[in-house]
């Protein structure tokens, strides 16, 4: 059964990127534009995975994120944090919340996001 992927991320252009990459990789992709229907969507369908913008619109990923681990689902969900915030105050406070990866968008290629999201699965790509 396909592993199920939620993205959380309001800039459009990158959405549809991560979109097409990770269905052609074979997982289920679920899309939320801003945080209110990121949270949502999370608690409604439990996806395997959240890759998670920190700045949207709504509620913030940090919002969304602390609200998920205070949730008997959420607690667990693996979560990988894409944002173009390098500030190590907010690298810290998701650290606290046990994110799976910190990364910042100008820092890494979507071949390395694959090869994590592949990772945390056990799969090979």
């Amino acid at each position: 059964m396909p592993k199920t992927i939620l993205i959380v991320e309001d800039e459009l252009p990158l959405l549809r990127a991560l979109t097409q990459k990770f269905e052609k990789e074979g997982f289920v992709i679920l899309q939320a534009k801003d945080g209110v229907e990121g949270l949502a969507m999370a608690k409604s369908h439990h996806p395997d995975l959240i890759l998670l913008d920190l700045l949207l619109p709504g509620l913030s990923g940090m919002e969304i994120l602390r609200d998920l681990r205070r949730d008997e689902w959420g607690v667990s969900v693996p979560v990988i944090i894409l944002t173009n915030l390098s500030d190590s105050e907010k690298v810290a406070e998701a650290l606290t919340h046990d994110v799976g990866d910190y990364l910042v968008k100008s820092d890494w290629m979507l071949a390395d996001l694959v090869k994590k999201v592949h990772d945390k699965f056990g799969l090979t790509n």
